[in-house]
């Protein structure tokens, strides 16, 4: 069967089955890429910076529509309420988040039994790679530049130890600190005092920036183009197929022609086995036996 496959027409058939194989690959990742797209493209206006005191409400539901918001804020850190979250990654090294209590200047004060008279939020101020390099935060008024994102959930049945958190939930510090605080926290970008950037980002040190940029938009499925995606590798498959099978024809009727010629057919006709011209012979010409028979009187 190979020597039939190797016949130069064949050869270009397989070529052309293999392109046409290869187009329908693309076609197939072309209709994979479409199946998973963003469910909300990420809004630009998340990266106009707002007040906190305009964006967020102490007290309130975190909404999904303030989520990645940058936002700014003035007030002062307490070095008391700090702690450090661990298995935190930066360029692929883990770490440890470094989160301290900010003060809001001008935030609404909450009301009730255990509401304090200020206002606060977590603010995770960098990225250090080792906890005994954990130094306080800037002191005095500072203005506060960060994303905005929402609280963390803890992770159940660990303690961490003092000092450390599991995660930035807002529910887990607010019962360490014994603060009143926004629902969410901050992811700081730039911390200005008297005018110069004293943050991670701006400061040579241990601790380095986070520089968390609007978090990707949530993926749906479209099951359609992902079904159209598999249909065309089967297609491909199938080109390859049809070639295949035409080649097995091909050489199953030159097998059967062979047949004919050594049994002495006509390829397509009937056997010629050599008694039909003689068989012809004697009802032509009868035997001189039977023509005395008739004279006789």
């Amino acid at each position: 069967m190979w020597k039939t496959a190797l016949k130069p027409r064949w050869i270009a058939g397989l070529i052309f089955a293999l392109a046409l194989s290869g187009v329908f690959v693309l076609l197939s990742q072309w209709q994979f890429g479409r199946s998973t797209q963003p469910e909300i493209p990420v809004n630009p206006s998340t990266e106009k910076v707002k007040a906190l005191t305009d964006t967020l409400q102490p007290g309130d539901f975190f909404h999904g529509s303030v989520a990645d918001q940058m936002v700014t804020a003035q007030g002062s850190y307490d070095p008391g309420k700090q702690v450090l979250v661990a298995g935190r990654l930066h360029d692929g090294k883990s770490g440890y988040w470094v989160v301290t209590a900010f003060a809001v200047t001008g935030a609404p004060v909450l009301t009730g039994t255990a509401a304090t008279p200020q206002t606060w939020i977590p603010v995770a101020r960098g990225w250090l790679a080792d906890p005994a390099d954990a130094a306080p935060p800037p002191s005095g008024t500072l203005e506060l530049t960060g994303r905005l994102l929402p609280s963390e959930s803890p992770v159940p049945a660990t303690d961490p130890g003092p000092g450390y958190a599991t995660a930035v939930s807002v529910a887990e510090l607010i019962n360490d600190w014994g603060v009143s605080s926004y629902p969410g926290f901050i992811a700081a970008s730039s911390e200005v005092a008297n005018g110069a950037d004293v943050g991670a980002a701006a400061a040579a040190g241990p601790l380095k920036p986070l520089n968390i940029g609007p978090q990707p938009a949530t993926q749906q499925i479209n099951w359609l183009n992902l079904f159209y995606s598999v249909e065309w590798i089967v297609f491909a498959g199938f080109a390859v197929f049809i070639w295949w099978r035409l080649v097995k024809d091909d050489y199953r009727r030159e097998l059967e022609d062979s047949l004919d010629y050594a049994y002495g057919e006509e390829p397509g006709g009937e056997a010629d086995d050599g008694n039909a011209g003689e068989q012809a012979n004697i009802q032509t010409h009868p035997s001189s036996d039977q023509n005395q028979q008739k004279v006789q009187p």
